[in-house]
């Protein structure tokens, strides 16, 4: 009886030289690798990012410390090489392209930008839907049609970020539908309301999700998404049709994720996810979706950051089940 490819990827594991599981993480980051790649030699590809910014109009109730215009000065901080997304990705060879979603903004046409504009921003769900079915489609569609084109240049690991002000309050709100938990659980400090902010924003949340009752997964991300989310689930879930590997950043990205697999659940076989953010909720997603987060370093930036500094660490997975000599190959004795 042949043995599965799991079980070849475990004896190859197993075999190298080292005490058994002492690799940690490694190890388990190797094997599903290997299994998305269905073979026992895994490699990544061109590594890319792509980092989806758009605007929210629930940001006009006061919900980030930050004004809306913060999210465009990002962008354009982005394209000037200034941020720690930028700084990251030039680090360890991950090609980086920031995408306009849904900015209140016109960039210059000479700007680096990927403009994939849905609207200038979602709207205020205070007082209707963030996004029309329509426009929820369309943002989907555009996400699967930017990674399609990274597939079809090669790249078979590809990494999401997002900047969106008041983002964390639409990632919140999912949260809240889809895992069926109380906003206070799923409501964090984001960009810094603590205290007296925070109970507001909370009471925010809870006034939007009682004004309405979406019925199904599109409609719930039409409802309480952001355009940068919708695309980056559309992303994702090209991503998987690709058989990518999928690094899932922090609690942003991780909604996005979330979203896409109540669209389809076996997106989450495909998926790393790279870090423990300190925003309040993402454990819980994680719990929920069951992820051993490859790096817990107290981050909460978004933009891609956690799974940029994490990607050496999954690089390293592979390299060790490459190229690290087994007991037999090393002519090392092995355990009796």
């Amino acid at each position: 009886m042949t043995a599965s490819l799991k079980d070849q990827l475990q004896q190859k594991i197993d075999l190298k030289t080292k005490p058994t599981g002492s690799l940690g993480q490694l190890e388990r980051i190797a094997l599903q690798i290997g299994e998305i790649q269905d073979t026992l030699t895994p490699e990544l590809k061109n590594p890319a990012m792509l980092v989806f910014a758009g605007d929210h109009g629930l940001a006009d109730a006061g919900v980030s410390p930050y004004p809306k215009e913060v999210t465009w000065q990002m962008v354009m901080n982005f394209c000037a090489g200034g941020a720690a997304i930028n700084v990251f990705c030039k680090q360890n060879g991950i090609d980086l392209k920031v995408v306009d979603a849904g900015v209140d903004f016109q960039f210059p046409v000479d700007l680096p930008v990927v403009n994939r504009k849905v609207a200038n921003g979602t709207k205020n769900m205070l007082e209707e839907p963030a996004m029309t079915i329509a426009q929820c489609r369309d943002a989907l569609e555009r996400g699967a049609e930017l990674v399609k084109a990274e597939a079809a240049g090669g790249c078979n690991i590809i990494g999401f970020g997002e900047m969106g002000i008041a983002n964390t309050s639409a990632s919140s709100l999912l949260m809240h539908r889809f895992l069926n938990l109380p906003i206070e659980q799923c409501t964090g400090r984001g960009t810094g309301m603590v205290g007296d902010k925070l109970d507001y924003k909370i009471s925010v949340l809870k006034t939007v999700s009682e004004k309405y009752t979406p019925e199904s997964v599109e409609e719930t991300l039409a409802t309480f998404g952001g355009f940068e989310i919708a695309m980056m689930t559309g992303a994702m879930l090209e991503a998987k049709k690709q058989n990518m590997i999928i690094l899932v950043d922090g609690f942003i990205t991780t909604a996005a994720c979330l979203t896409a697999i109540q669209f389809d659940a076996s997106v989450r076989e495909n998926c790393i996810f790279c870090h423990s953010s300190e925003e309040q909720g993402h454990r819980l997603v994680l719990e929920h979706l069951k992820a051993e987060p490859v790096l817990s370093l107290g981050m909460r930036l978004g933009e891609g950051s956690g799974a940029a500094v994490a990607y050496p660490v999954i690089k390293s997975a592979v390299t060790f089940l490459n190229e690290m000599s087994s007991f037999e190959a090393a002519g090392v004795s092995n355990k009796e």
